[in-house]
């Protein structure tokens, strides 16, 4: 059980100083054209989390091209949409777009 304690407290201090940064940047991020209303809203069953003008979300089992289009029919038109990290062409954001309320 001693053995055990470095190991316990790398992963307790890992978990209180890493946990905030991840769940802000999330695997989804979408940025909109005018700062969203409200702190979060919700896409079918993914919670987003918006600050800063950018909001944010867990992985999904939803496809890349549908999640971006619940977003845009929650919050308008995006600027941005990327996924872990990587972001939507040009066409494909326009596309995601077209489907803005």
């Amino acid at each position: 059980m001693i053995r055990l304690a470095p190991i316990v407290a790398a992963a307790l201090c890992f978990a209180t100083t890493a946990a905030p940064a991840l769940a802000q940047s999330g695997h989804y991020t979408a940025t909109p054209a005018e700062a969203p209303k409200k702190a979060s809203f919700i896409t079918q069953t993914t919670v987003w989390k918006c600050k800063d003008g950018s909001c944010a979300a867990p992985k999904s089992t939803m496809t890349d091209k549908v999640m971006c289009e619940r977003v845009v029919q929650r919050v308008g038109a995006l600027t941005s949409f990327t996924v872990a990290g990587t972001a939507f062409d040009a066409e494909t954001l326009a596309a995601c777009n077209a489907r803005a309320k």
